[in-house]
Formats: structure tokens, C-alpha cells, sequence
């Protein structure tokens, strides 16, 4: 079935079914293609797919028919025409800049990133002569005024790492639009279940597949989806030479968690939801930082842009570092981890882990505290999460 067949089917069954290609053995699930060359029919046929002009596989660093099936599935899910997978989510975030950005060309990226984002842009990029500007992830008139001539990309998470804030990404794809550049969302805390960027606009979506798209913290990937140009042939070019390459196995235990993503990121969502309006009563929370809460400035935003409101929230705590550390300490049943998007609940201190190699003032631009814990929202019993976290908080309350 082509891709463009899928669009007739619905998320779920896209998810399950999409980009399978039996074999002759006529297998019922997807195989793992454990080979790392492959064999021609004749010197000719081999000669046309290194020249790329016959389609077919080649070398597992760049052609795989298991990760191929993965890539056909996530592209149909986010509606996209390719996807590229690769190695993790920053390996993805890499290969869409160094197949997209030449010397001399700017980055405008939101100052709330992942930290090691920012460590990318800053400390590797920069060193290639593209250099990168932050502003407000929220503030339009912020991006605007930080395009130069010399910008060629837009780069957000929605929400961000760890605050949850939103971007309106249909307005900021009218931004890139009309000032010529491209548009590319982070999609890593709401996947193509909750949230779908391309159709607001963006030009690329990048995805850390090592999240909620395997969903049991076990093997690392990533992937980029956009358009047969840009992702198609460019983005596939980088990993054909640069070789940032997702293993057969690993794109295998991805279609896994493809087929269960939608009904886990609505069972993450509802936790989060109740797990945030617990916080709210706690005495010794000060903040909580979730969409899905009325309370939150972009509520309305989330509601509108996203299909739910995924699994990670963020709260702050009177006492800055040692209490958040006490009440983390505290926990038995949460993991304190910095991975997310997992079935078992995990809790961290941003500033000392995710976002500790960057500098205090880039914490502080991002509004990432002493005092901030984030946790992302597993599928235990949120009863049982609750009173996990409840020890802590009420010895430091």
C-alpha cells in the first residue's frame, strides 16, 4: 500500500498497520532485518542504487527495510511525505541543522530548550560559523525582531522542557512563512498522537524516539519528518555520509510502541491531570506548571493545538535546592532519572541534571529554578503516585 493510501485509515490504524511490507515468508509481525549489506542481482543493478537511480536497499547504515517500516509508519502518523530515523533525538536535531544551515546562517531558537539543545547550538554549531539567537518561546514579536537576514530556521519544543510552556506554532509558521525560513518543532513531549506540527505549518518536525514513542525507557532513536526534499533526499544525505544510524533492532521495538501510542499518551495525559491538581493543594508547592491546569497562561493555546496534554508537568517548592533534593530523596516508587516519556513515573531536578551543563544565566533566561522538580507522569496508579511524592512534600511542608 503507498503511503498516501493510509490517509483514508485513522491514527490508531495507521499506527499498527502502516509501512509493513511482508516478505516472502509472509510474516504477521514486522521483521528485524539483523544484516548489515545487501545482496545485488548484478553489477549493473548494483551500480544503479549507488547511483541512485533504482531504488532498493544498499547498506544498513542507510537502508534498512526494518527502519525503513518505521520511518514509512511515523511519516503517515505526523503526515509527513519522508522521515529519516537515526540514532537518538539529538543525533535527529544535528542532522536537520547540518543538512539545512551552511556557514554564516542564524538560528532563532526559544531560550526554554533542553538543555543539551543548547549545548548543541551553542558550543558545536557555533563552532561552524552558525551562530544562534533565544528569545521567548511564547513572545511572537520577540521572534520577530530576531530574524536578521542571515536566519534560515525557527527551532522550539512545544511544550518545553521542563515548564510546559506552549508556542502558537500556527502563527509562528506564519512568521517563517513570511520571512522566508524554516519552521522546525521539537513534537518529543506530545508525539504525533497529541499534536500534529505540519499541519499548523511547520516545515520539519524532530522526535526523540527514545520518549513516548518506544515508551519503556529501553532503546535510544530519533527521527526527523517533513517533506520529500528537505527530509527526503537532504536528510537523507547527511545520514548517508555522516552515518548517525538507528539499528535494525531499535526501529523494530519502535513500531512496537507506535501501535500503543495513541491509548498510552492519553492514559500518561489523564494521570498528569490528576497528578497536577493534587499538586495544587500541596502547602509546600508553589507552582505547577501543566497545560492541561486552567491555570495555566496557555491553556486555551493547549486545548486548541493539541489533542490532549501529555504526561510531563513540572512544580516548584519553597526552599530552592535542598528541598527539592529532599523531596526527590524521599521517593521510593518514582524513578529519579532524567529519561522521560517511560510507563514508570520519573522525577529530576532540572537545574542539576537535564539543564545543568548550561550556564546560570541560561537557566535563569528559561526560568528554570533551584527550587523546580520535574516528573514525568508514568502509568502506575496515580493514587500511588501521589503518595510517593507526599512524603516529601509534607516534611518539607
Amino acid at each position: 500500500m503507498k503511503d498516501s493510501d493510509w490517509q483514508q485509515y485513522s491514527p490508531r490504524t495507521q499506527a499498527v498497520r502502516a509501512g509493513h511490507r511482508r516478505s516472502a515468508e509472509g510474516e504477521q509481525g514486522e521483521a528485524i532485518f539483523t544484516t548489515s549489506s545487501f545482496v545485488f542481482d548484478s553489477a549493473a543493478q548494483a551500480a544503479a542504487r549507488f547511483a541512485e537511480e533504482q531504488a532498493g536497499n544498499i547498506y544498513s547504515r542507510f537502508t534498512n527495510p526494518t527502519v525503513r517500516c518505521f520511518q514509512e509508519r511515523l511519516a503517515v502518523l505526523e503526515g509527513g511525505e519522508a522521515c529519516i530515523a537515526t540514532a537518538s533525538g539529538m543525533s535527529a536535531i544535528l542532522a536537520t541543522c547540518l543538512s539545512q544551515l551552511r556557514q554564516g546562517e542564524h538560528i532563532v531558537a526559544a531560550s526554554s530548550l533542553f538543555g543539551s539543545t543548547i549545548n548543541l547550538f551553542n558550543n558545536y554549531l557555533g563552532r561552524c560559523g552558525i551562530n544562534t539567537s533565544y528569545v521567548p518561546l511564547a513572545d511572537i514579536d520577540a521572534w520577530r525582531a530576531a530574524i536578521t537576514p542571515a536566519t534560515r530556521m525557527l527551532f522550539c519544543e512545544t511544550p518545553s522542557n521542563p515548564l510546559t510552556e506552549l508556542c502558537d506554532i500556527a502563527a509562528l509558521a506564519e512568521l517563517a512563512r513570511e520571512r522566508d525560513v524554516l519552521l522546525v518543532i521539537d513534537n518529543c513531549f506530545c508525539t504525533s498522537a497529541l499534536q500534529r506540527p505540519l499541519d499548523l505549518g511547520a516545515h520539519i518536525v524532530v522526535h526523540s524516539a527514545t520518549k513516548y514513542i518506544d515508551g519503556q525507557g529501553r532503546c535510544l532513536g530519533g527521527a526527523v519528518v517533513g517533506d520529500a526534499e528537505r527530509v527526503g533526499r537532504q536528510v537523507h544525505g547527511f545520514l548517508r555520509t555522516a552515518g548517525p544510524t538507528m539499528s535494525p533492532f531499535n526501529a523494530w521495538v519502535f513500531l512496537k510502541g507506535l501501535e500503543t501510542l495513541e491509548l498510552r499518551m492519553r492514559a500518561h495525559s489523564a494521570n498528569a491531570t490528576a497528578l497536577a491538581e493534587w499538586l495544587l493543594a500541596q502547602p509546600a508547592v508553589q507552582r505547577v506548571h501543566y497545560p492541561g491546569l486552567a491555570s495555566h497562561p496557555q491553556h486555551a493555546l493547549a486545548r486548541r493545538q493539541q489533542r490532549d496534554f501529555g504526561g510531563v508537568l513540572s512544580f516548584e517548592v519553597r526552599g530552592g535546592r535542598a528541598a527539592a533534593w529532599q523531596v526527590i530523596d524521599a521517593t521510593r516508587l518514582l524513578s529519579i532519572t532524567a529519561n522521560l516519556g517511560d510507563a514508570k513515573t520519573t522525577i529530576t531536578h532540572p537545574a542539576s541534571t537535564t539543564h545543568g551543563r548550561i550556564s546560570a544565566a541560561q537557566r535563569a533566561l528559561a526560568g528554570i529554578g533551584e527550587g523546580l522538580i520535574r516528573v514525568a507522569v508514568g502509568l502506575e496508579g496515580v493514587d500511588d503516585i501521589c503518595a510517593d511524592l507526599a512524603s516529601g512534600l509534607n516534611a518539607i511542608g
